[in-house]
């Protein structure tokens, strides 16, 4: 029998990455917009499984629909689809990096105001979200739900502008950090991004009518067409006429930035067949293996093994830049649900053993090459290094794609705090690798991660990318958490008089 508690031939490897973010889509001016909707955030699940919502409109109403968990679990009953009539629809798919895991969170967020009814789905953190809601409140606002992404709706309620698309952009003026933003109202479809362009967004058509989305692999599910990425600081404005055409409308209402996409766009959350920033999310990975190969050599290793999924691009890179042949010596059923429901410790152990195992036939009396994305805590990789071994690996070299994260992110990455990141938990890196129990671990450095996305090494004065996790330089202001240390400085000052 297995002892659960100490035998690691499998082990759930999903308990210690950097989750993904939120997902969105729309679309304006088809009679099956709410169809189409689902099957866009169908592919977009990757970036948020705890939830998943659509607004329409149709029939001088508005339609919502919002549930808890996965797409395919409520929007394939064509009697769902049937309650979110018209030709123009919002979608999103939610990981919850701001505010609880609760029904009254599920975006899209909508309100009745003095223009007319409004939903938003929205992506990224904003780093004045807090802030902004006080004095809301402070102001007589009533909130409904914890997400930060309702500042957006009080602030278009509380503008003076006379139209919901002045309304909205009034309002995104106000609010700062990362966000790729939808917004639906009874004739107007609006997508914005951030001055920067933290988070991605593109658009697309169908049969002539406008589509935007997180990800392009949104735009290939349902057969739709690449235009352009929407552009940092950009709004779009796309309304439907009486007669069924559609204006189209651009506004920038700030002053042209550098944009900073972030980089984990490129190393974990986009999927592999997405175009993100007009560059192959699988090109890129496996350019950041390559790299990686001539900058961490492992000669003596036999084979290498990818983390499953993210870190499979990577590997195949590595393999094909040293000559190590590429094995799957780790296998991950992709049909199983989540295990943290079960009663016990023993039980979830057993739930847990269903998600993944090491491949012993290609990874017994071998020296494993190891390649995954990126390290969070260090937990995960304790777990995989142990598998590995069970499954009679005789050596395991760890090689990440990535640099070591020792910053915390406020713009929708869900990170742990400073302190409890495997970077800032050990002196160096040979104590790193002891924790974990691997022969050696060795990172992409951040110039190696630029070289594989744009070509060229980090501009250090300014650079291409949003890095703050690797580097601590934050491309906006952190009002948000600069009040939480300045708070946390004078409670700590009180306690010590």
């Amino acid at each position: 029998m297995i002892n659960s508690s100490t035998d690691f031939s499998y082990c759930q490897l999903d308990d210690d990455t950097l989750h993904e973010e939120c997902g969105v889509f729309g679309i304006l001016g088809h009679a099956e917009a709410a169809t189409l909707t689902a099957l866009g955030l169908h592919a977009l699940q990757h970036r948020g499984q705890d939830a998943a919502g659509i607004v329409s409109y149709g029939h001088s109403a508005f339609h919502a629909e919002k549930q808890m968990g996965l797409v395919g679990d409520h929007y394939t009953d064509p009697a769902t689809l049937a309650r979110l009539p018209g030709v123009m629809a919002i979608g999103h798919v939610r990981y919850p990096t701001s505010g609880e895991i609760a029904l009254r969170n599920v975006q899209p967020l909508f309100a009745e105001l003095e223009v007319g009814g409004i939903a938003i789905a929205h992506n990224g953190n904003f780093t004045n979200g807090m802030t902004l809601r006080r004095e809301l409140i402070a102001g007589g606002a009533i909130c409904q739900s914890t997400s930060d992404s309702e500042v957006v709706l009080h602030l278009i309620a509380r503008s003076r502008y006379a139209s919901s698309s002045e309304r909205f952009v009034d309002a995104i003026q106000q609010v700062e950090g990362g966000y790729a933003m939808l917004a639906l109202t009874r004739t107007k479809l609006i997508a914005t991004r951030d001055p920067i362009g933290i988070r991605p967004l593109v658009m697309g058509t169908l049969d002539g009518k406008p589509i935007f989305c997180s990800e392009t692999c949104a735009l290939d599910i349902i057969g739709a067409q690449y235009i352009r990425d929407v552009e940092n600081g950009e709004v779009i404005i796309c309304e439907l006429q009486k007669n069924g055409s559609i204006v189209t409308k651009t506004i920038k209402p700030v002053s042209k930035k550098p944009e900073r996409l972030c980089l984990f766009e490129y190393i974990y959350f986009s999927r592999p067949d997405s175009i993100v920033g007009k560059r192959s999310i699988y090109t890129v990975r496996k350019n950041m293996g390559m790299n990686l190969a001539i900058e961490a050599p492992c000669r003596e290793g036999d084979v290498v093994v990818s983390v499953p999924d993210s870190g499979t691009p990577a590997a195949i890179g590595y393999a094909q830049e040293s000559s190590i042949p590429f094995e799957l010596g780790i296998i991950r059923n992709h049909y199983v649900g989540r295990t943290f429901i079960e009663p016990t410790q023993h039980i979830r152990a057993l739930g847990a053993k269903l998600k993944h195992s090491a491949n012993r036939a290609v990874i017994a009396g071998r020296r494993v090459i190891l390649v995954d994305d990126s390290i969070v805590r260090g937990t995960t990789s304790l777990k995989i290094v142990r598998m590995l071994r069970d499954a009679g690996a005789i050596e395991v070299h760890i090689r990440i794609a990535s640099p070591m994260i020792s910053y915390p992110d406020f713009y929708g990455i869900d990170t742990p705090k400073a302190e409890k990141l495997l970077a800032n938990q050990h002196p160096n890196l040979q104590s790193m690798c002891d924790y974990i129990g691997a022969n050696s671990l060795k990172f992409l450095s951040i110039d190696g991660l630029y070289r594989a996305i744009g070509g060229k090494p980090r501009d250090h004065l300014n650079p291409q990318f949003t890095d703050h996790y690797f580097t601590g330089h934050y491309p906006t202001r952190l009002i948000d958490q600069e009040s939480i240390n300045k708070n946390h400085t004078l409670a700590t000052l009180r306690s010590s008089c």
